[in-house]
């Protein structure tokens, strides 16, 4: 689940749109989406938009600003779901026991390496079951390292969060669990797509419904064309644009 202001919606007292969307990982599938007031406002959103779906057995990947307790219960003892939450400062003393964890001598579970968009970027995972984690169902501690070195110039930067998840050990493998969590931050490649191939942020509409409107034909457009294999969006855009009748194919089953 991830929020996003259309910046190109905000009108004269600097207001934008802003919407909580709650996307498939892997395949740039939003399957629901809300619009709310403000950013602080996907907090209470967050029931609401899950509530109509049905999650049993899934993985949910929350952000800093969604870790909540309420969410936590609502998530596995409502909806029999699982979640992945990732712990900032929101959550001061959670984050300074995760942190305090001797990681040093939890091994590493997984590791992988990734180059694109001019950056190369090593991600490390470990995970370790603790007792007494202070957030609801809450069995696992996760640690992420991220290494990125900027291609152009050299730089690399280092980055570690932490994350506590309700699935235990025996649930899901270290590769899953990795998967997850990077999948949860390759949310931000369907806005970039959204951004700078279908140029939501210069879209002016301001007017009503109309901006989310836009944003869900966006993701709508989006998500077929990733589904029948187009990894570049923009020669996509170009396809459909020199041969729109090729577009009906996307939304025309198959026997």
């Amino acid at each position: 689940m991830n929020g996003r202001s259309l910046r190109g919606s905000r009108t004269h007292d600097h207001t934008a749109v802003h919407l909580l969307a709650a996307v498939l990982h892997g395949e740039k599938t939003l399957v629901a989406q809300r619009q709310v007031d403000t950013k602080s406002n996907e907090i209470t959103a967050f029931r609401p938009l899950l509530a109509p779906l049905e999650l049993a057995g899934i993985v949910v990947t929350l952000d800093a600003l969604l870790t909540q307790t309420d969410h936590a219960r609502f998530l596995v003892e409502e909806k029999r779901a699982h979640y992945i939450a990732v712990v900032k400062g929101s959550h001061p003393s959670l984050q300074a026991m995760l942190k305090r964890l001797p990681w040093r001598d939890v091994p590493l579970l997984d590791k992988t390496r990734e180059a694109g968009r001019g950056r190369d970027e090593i991600r490390r995972l470990k995970a370790a079951t603790v007792g007494g984690l202070t957030f609801p169902h809450a069995v696992q501690a996760l640690q992420i390292v991220r290494r990125r070195r900027d291609v152009r110039t050299g730089q690399v930067t280092l980055e570690r969060a932490y994350a506590v998840t309700s699935l235990q050990a025996g649930q899901a493998t270290p590769a899953q669990l990795a998967a997850a969590v990077r999948g949860h931050w390759q949310i931000e490649a369907l806005h970039h797509i959204r951004d700078t191939t279908l140029r939501e942020d210069v879209c002016r509409v301001r007017t009503g419904n109309a901006p989310r409107a836009l944003a869900t034909f966006r993701n709508l457009a989006i998500a077929p064309a990733h589904l029948v294999g187009w990894t570049n969006h923009a020669q996509a855009v170009d396809h459909y644009r020199s041969h729109p009748d090729h577009a009906l194919d996307l939304i025309t089953p198959t026997s």
